[in-house]
């Protein structure tokens, strides 16, 4: 079989080398896009992780493709109808850090509590003084989470130890969770009006875009904090700009944001193909949130630890070699024989 791993960092090559004793197999560095999808026309089964778009204009230019491992959870950077209507199989990796991600969420919100980026800054400059760093605590505070899969049972874990209160919603609650880790479900309006920190733990799908937008941040208790560590577009960066400079939010930490890989590729927005796909105005306000004060933005790297990136090559590396064993059958399918 003709495998082709895009986006590895000299570290990761190790995981895949295995499949060249009976495969061929390409290690790149680079990600796979419109402009060098001819370059790879006779592969047969591609992984890519973060920054490879996977739509039609890329999937047609790769005849022979029948599998996609993506090194990530979520699928929406993969045109999964394409991949239906021309037997395309798609595996993915459910779960590989909920920890991981979950520790970033706390890293975020002590950054904004205790206002950590400004202090570090102002002490390399020799400051000293306090002023102005004041900060607020999060014991008794109620933290609100959005989404209760396993990143976000595993935040609220982490909540609980800071002695808040917490309450969820999710289209589909889990008693046994909420018993387990002393939570409590609730209504969205309900968890929008109580929460001082809202938590987002929700999968990027039609139903979650923008699901904070305008109405929702009205509805928020003032000078609430948002945490955003699961896809950009469930929040509108518009809106949320707007509650910032009002004062409906305080404070926002941001691991995602809608329009990121044009902010990656800025040098592009010269073409106009971006200017007639990409809202720029959403790309405006993606970058007034990256300098406010107020806001801390880090780049998708929530996954980022060398125990989460190793779980992701390891199942990666499962996904193409269960498929290939089992004749057109992979593990962790999204899309495929054995969904």
């Amino acid at each position: 079989m003709n495998i082709t791993v895009f986006e590895l960092e000299d570290w990761e090559r190790q995981a895949f080398e295995e499949l060249g004793q009976d495969h061929e197999v390409e290690l790149l560095s680079n990600p796979l896009s419109a402009k060098n999808a001819t370059e790879y026309a006779d592969t047969q089964a591609i992984s890519t992780f973060l920054y490879s778009r996977l739509d039609r204009q890329v999937l047609e230019q790769l005849p022979r493709l029948k599998l996609i491992a993506t090194r990530s959870t979520g699928v929406d950077h993969i045109d999964l109808d394409y991949c239906e209507q021309h037997d395309v199989v798609v595996s993915n990796v459910p779960t590989y850090g909920d920890n991981t991600v979950a520790e970033h969420v706390f890293a975020l919100l002590l950054t904004l509590s205790h206002r950590m980026d400004q202090a570090i800054d102002r002490t390399r400059k020799g400051d000293f003084s306090p002023r102005g760093l004041q900060g607020f605590d999060l014991e008794g505070k109620t933290f609100g989470v959005i989404g209760t899969g396993n990143i976000g049972r595993h935040t609220i874990r982490i909540a609980r130890g800071f002695g808040m209160e917490v309450i969820a919603y999710d289209v589909q609650p889990d008693s046994e969770a909420a018993a387990e880790l002393e939570f409590t479900y609730v209504a969205l309006d309900e968890l929008l009006r109580r929460a001082d920190v809202i938590s987002l733990h929700v999968p990027s799908t039609p139903k979650t875009r923008h699901l904070l937008s305008h109405e929702q941040f009205e509805q928020m208790k003032p000078c609430a904090i948002i945490l955003n560590t699961s896809r950009g577009d469930i929040i509108n960066s518009q809106a949320l700009v707007r509650a910032l400079a009002e004062g409906r939010v305080c404070g926002a930490g941001l691991d995602v944001l809608p329009e990121e890989p044009v902010i990656r590729e800025e040098a592009e927005l010269l073409r106009s193909v971006y200017q007639r796909t990409h809202n720029l105005e959403s790309l405006l306000a993606d970058h007034v949130l990256i300098r406010l004060r107020n806001v801390v933005v880090t780049p998708h790297s929530a996954f980022n630890t060398r125990e989460a990136v190793s779980r992701i090559l390891e199942t990666t590396v499962d996904n193409i070699q269960s498929y290939i064993r089992g004749g057109g059958r992979s593990v962790n399918n999204q899309v495929g024989a054995s969904r």
